[in-house]
């Protein structure tokens, strides 16, 4: 049997309360910090939500970020940098799936035009995910099918993809809402699997903390 798997949840823990809920009981011990030194004693990396990246990081002036937090950036892009160094597996949940797409130098619009369908306004608010033509081998397929309903929470997506990334889903006014990479263990969603009810988002979160 493997051992379980230790994770860092890449931010501070007033802000990471529902993915330390989620981890608590799917029984994964993770810590919540933002010291990159400490990537070299966990094995997995959860890049949360949260505010949007600042946008000197993928080339442009502020023209529509919200809650940019450039300390807090600083610090999560180093730590991604040194598991994508290290090849340990890493999940982006919204913001962190910006953050994954700037690393490997891709972009973001800074506000969609469609903003209103896919903004967070509360539990029981779902928009549909559809799936881009990519086949049926990749593990989104395997867990999801060809669609599935999921939260949205976001005013931004990303623009050019970042090297070494490839779409697997999009909503149906073509934004991005899952990247994988293609030769490292690196996954994320624009959704927010930790919030979806029922544990619905759970299977997703089971599947990366079983990658080594």
């Amino acid at each position: 049997m493997s051992p379980l798997p230790s994770v860092i949840i890449a931010g501070r823990s007033e802000d990471t309360q529902n993915y330390e809920k989620v981890l608590k009981r799917l029984g994964i011990p993770h810590r919540t910090l933002l010291t990159p030194e400490d990537a070299e004693q966990a094995t997995h990396l959860l890049l949360p939500g949260g505010g949007d990246i600042t946008p000197a990081f993928f080339g442009q002036t502020d023209h529509g970020s919200h809650n940019v937090d450039t300390e807090l950036d600083i610090l999560q892009f180093q730590l991604l940098s040194r598991f994508v160094a290290q090849k340990k597996p890493v999940l982006g949940i919204c913001k962190g799936l910006q953050l994954i797409n700037v690393h490997f130098g891709g972009d973001v619009t800074q506000h969609i035009d469609t903003a209103d369908s896919h903004k967070w306004i509360g539990h029981d608010q779902f928009h549909p995910v559809y799936r881009c033509d990519l086949g049926q081998r990749d593990f989104f397929y395997q867990l999801y099918g060809n669609s599935a309903v999921v939260n949205s929470a976001h005013h931004q997506a990303v623009n050019r993809i970042g090297e070494g990334l490839t779409p697997v889903c999009r909503a149906g006014d073509n934004v991005v809402e899952g990247l994988v990479h293609r030769s490292l263990p690196i996954l994320a969603v624009q959704w927010h699997p930790e919030r979806l009810p029922d544990g619905a988002g759970e299977s997703l979160l089971s599947y990366f903390f079983s990658l080594r």
